[in-house]
């Protein structure tokens, strides 16, 4: 049955009452589609509603309170447990299922845990964590039911527990080394304030599927792909894994999806790859060319030069929300081509998360997008060129660091945070990141090189699988040469070159791809040289590759070997 009660942005106080309310509105409506044998299973608002009630009231009367993490795979019991703490527990730290058992301890000490909910498979981390209560996923089923009766006896002083909008609520670590891991205080006013945002999309609400395909312990995917879409009553389905995306988009319905550049760069590829190979790849060319036509007078055809395409993703899929890192706008534009709205944004941890966003009907594709109506961009340090340091206030902006007070100090400077990212706004307020701070390669002439701008232009060759391009100081002429390190596609060479090829056959292919680049840049800007990496560089859970100086130091050796040449 098509559901039929219309978008509400409406204004909600803290998550308590935004889900209590999305309940009240949406109480018939799936919320939430998970597989079980196979198959997709819905759940309901209302089922949702009384399982955190039955479930809070349970572990209340347990006397299990406080700070609670959770952690494990993206699923139902996940998004109850979260929702369970913050609406009357205390306060939610959702931790990486990738965690070794070290910084999960690690972790539980520092923010002081008094309980942990997490997948019967990951229990094992949480071995010799003293004084902590574990609770496995597969005991939520028995706590609910629990639960039940402790309503049924009237125990249910937690529907009834206070909740504080403007304290710490939320504590997410962000990524790093066991003991330096930085613990960001968020509130609801933050995430609820994000919740906002949803005002730029213009067709978006109950009717929508939303995948869930990136980690939900990452702000982005639990603020926008799991908060947001509760608060305006659409579905939330669980994709069982990358391997499997495409059947769960064709089962699920999906028409909304989070991602990160990574993804969306390999469903376009995937997408001309099996054109090429059914010998369709002039065809697609030329219908995409009639669709732009009719795209100027007002016809969009997408859906029937390009039905093909859009069935194999379930044949709702229409817009592509991509955050974590700055995507290509070619491959923005070229999937929007095929008929797939793509935007970008840029958020922050630290901005739970969202400080920039696309509009669907205002929008830049190289652009990370325009300021929410609740929050304010600046740009300090500008060079010639207008770049310079990006900075962000709002209510979003987290409450600071855990325990550390001096490190907040260095980032939020008179309500200002200063993000560490570069970039600059243009004319019409459109925001353009540039790189980070700590990435940046200063040439002997103040120049800056920006190594994302140029790792962007070398993904848009087929023979390049991913790249990380650094700068070693060259002693000789006294200024950096700028090196890519490059992961090459073994499949597109292995199509180019036969199953059997030299390093010298490569080296020539990846060498094209380097003056490619070379020829659309400045010339202080061109790659020096290139070295090849056999393996493909490490990746967070979000699947954005991990920067760190092991990854120049590993690749120097081939660097000082080809200027000795």
């Amino acid at each position: 049955m098509a559901k039929k009660i219309g978008t509400k942005i409406r204004k909600v106080y803290d998550l308590r009452h935004m889900v209590r309310t999305s309940i009240e509105l949406y109480r018939e409506e799936t919320a939430f589609l998970e597989r079980k044998e196979g198959v997709y299973t819905p759940i309901t608002y209302q089922q949702f509603g009384e399982d955190i009630d039955a479930l809070g009231c349970a572990l209340f009367e347990r006397g299990i309170r406080g700070r609670i993490a959770v952690m494990g795979e993206n699923c139902y019991f996940w998004a109850l447990s979260y929702i369970v703490t913050v609406c009357g527990l205390g306060v939610v730290v959702p931790l990486d299922k990738e965690l070794p058992a070290e910084e999960v301890r690690n972790i539980a000490g520092i923010a002081e845990l008094d309980a942990i909910i997490c997948a019967d498979k990951i229990i094992g981390k949480t071995e010799g964590i003293t004084g902590v209560e574990v609770i496995p996923f597969s005991r939520i089923p028995e706590l609910i039911e629990e639960g039940r009766k402790c309503i049924e006896d009237s125990k249910t002083a937690y529907l009834v527990a206070p909740v504080d909008r403007e304290i710490m609520s939320v504590l997410l670590f962000t990524s790093g080394t066991t003991g330096v891991s930085k613990g960001v205080m968020l509130s609801h006013k933050n995430i609820c304030t994000v919740l906002k945002a949803a005002a730029v999309f213009n067709d978006v609400g109950p009717n929508d599927v939303f995948l869930s395909v990136l980690p939900l312990h990452h702000v982005f995917e639990c603020t926008c792909g799991f908060l947001a879409p509760i608060y305006i009553g659409a579905t939330v389905a669980y994709c069982t894994g990358l391997r499997h995306i495409i059947a769960d988009m064709k089962d699920s319905g999906v028409t909304k999806i989070m991602c990160v550049p990574l993804l969306l760069e390999t469903m376009h590829k995937k997408i001309w790859q099996t054109a090429k190979k059914q010998g369709r790849d002039k065809a697609l060319r030329a219908a995409i060319a009639v669709n732009r036509a009719g795209k100027k007078v007002g016809v969009d055809l997408s859906k029937k030069l390009f039905a093909d395409i859009h069935n194999m993703f379930g044949g709702r899929l229409n817009l592509f929300i991509c955050g974590g890192a700055a995507a290509d706008p070619e491959i923005i534009a070229g999937m929007r081509d095929l008929g797939f709205h793509a935007i970008q944004g840029y958020g922050l941890t630290e901005c739970a998360p969202v400080a920039a966003i696309n509009h669907e009907s205002c929008f830049r594709d190289a652009s990370a997008g325009l300021t929410p109506s609740y929050g304010e961009l600046m740009i300090v340090d500008k060079s010639e060129d207008g770049t310079g340091e990006i900075c962000y206030r709002g209510d979003n902006l987290m409450l600071g660091y855990y325990n550390a007070p001096d490190l907040t100090d260095e980032v939020i400077i008179d309500g200002w945070f200063h993000t560490g990212d570069l970039g600059y706004i243009d004319e019409d307020g459109f925001l353009y990141i540039t790189g980070r701070k700590k990435n940046v390669i200063v040439t002997n002439g103040g120049k800056n090189v920006f190594p994302e701008e140029l790792e962007t232009y070398l993904s848009r060759n087929r023979y390049v699988k991913e790249s990380v391009v650094v700068g070693y100081m060259n002693e000789a002429k006294r200024d950096y040469d700028i090196v890519a390190i490059i992961h090459p596609d073994s499949d597109a060479l292995r199509e180019k070159l036969g199953g059997e090829y030299t390093e010298e056959q490569v080296r020539e292919l990846l060498g094209e791809a380097v003056a490619e680049v070379n020829g659309i840049v400045q010339s202080y800007k061109h790659i020096n040289y290139f070295v090849t990496r056999d393996e493909e560089f490490i990746k967070n859970s979000s699947r954005k590759i991990k920067r760190n100086a092991s990854i120049a130091e590993e690749a120097k050796d081939k660097y000082l070997e080809l200027i000795s040449k």
